[in-house]
């Protein structure tokens, strides 16, 4: 995978196609193949006309894993993304996040709204502004010696998901400490780009997303239907949404 510095950290990422750019940033303990390789997200973004950028967030995938919780901030996870685009050499791209990721798009959407077309928020709703109430079990269920002792499901969850992926456990540790920030709200009604919420309709982490896209001044909300946070990644029906979204926002072919 290409490589690139920032903040004294190597972080990995990869582009697909030809076309206006969308940066997809994933979810905690996830990867950009895990996220957006393997459900089909980069296929369907080529094949609508745009050049998918797949970033592995700091202590993720293939990117550098610090085990200080002090380096996972939304802000510092943000300006990996921004990075990422002056690294590319992109003055301005869509952004396409979902759950961790769509937290780490609000924020580069707020702080640099001229570099941002249009955001799509995939698994986060209000809990943008309300936190992750299951954190601490989450980070409990990382740092147990075994599956065997956990019986919170959302740290069972978690904890099966980053074995699956090899993650390296105590840097998913540090990373939920922190990234779990939440916006305020005043912030979230100051967020300027076009923004889509799409989340689950079981979706139990991410919060409603109609009170969410309420507050933002472009803000829109698509339930995915009969979808869990877990399962909504990849759906037919979210990938139709956003690329709806996206041409109305962000098209790919300019029409003369």
């Amino acid at each position: 995978m290409p490589l690139f510095q920032t903040s004294g950290l190597t972080l990995a990422y990869e582009t697909v196609g030809e076309g206006p750019p969308v940066l997809c940033i994933h979810g905690f303990a996830s990867s950009g193949k895990v996220n957006w390789l393997d459900t089909g997200w980069v296929e369907t973004l080529a094949g609508a006309g745009y050049t998918a950028i797949t970033l592995d967030n700091r202590g993720h995938g293939a990117s550098e894993k610090p085990h200080d919780p002090e380096a996972y901030y939304p802000t510092q996870m943000a300006g990996d993304a921004l990075a990422l685009l002056d690294h590319l050499g992109l003055e301005r791209a869509a952004l396409l996040g979902y759950s961790m990721g769509a937290r780490i798009a609000a924020f580069v959407a707020f702080t640099h709204p001229e570099r941002v077309a249009a955001v799509i928020l995939g698994g986060m709703g209000m809990n943008l502004i309300n936190g992750l109430t299951d954190g601490n079990d989450i980070i409990a269920g990382l740092r147990a010696p075994s599956l065997a002792d956990l019986t919170h499901p959302t740290a069972r969850q978690f904890r099966i998901f980053a074995d699956h992926t090899g993650s390296d456990r105590e840097a998913l540790a540090a990373c939920m400490e922190t990234s779990r920030q939440p916006m305020a709200r005043a912030d979230v009604r100051r967020i300027e780009p076009p923004v889509l919420v799409a989340v689950g309709e079981v979706d139990e982490m991410a919060g409603p997303p109609a009170p969410l896209a309420d507050l933002l001044p472009r803000g829109e909300a698509f339930v995915i239907p009969r979808r869990d946070h877990m399962r909504a990644t990849g759906d037919t029906k979210f990938k139709a949404a956003a690329l709806s979204f996206l041409e109305r926002t962000f098209p790919a072919r300019t029409i003369s």
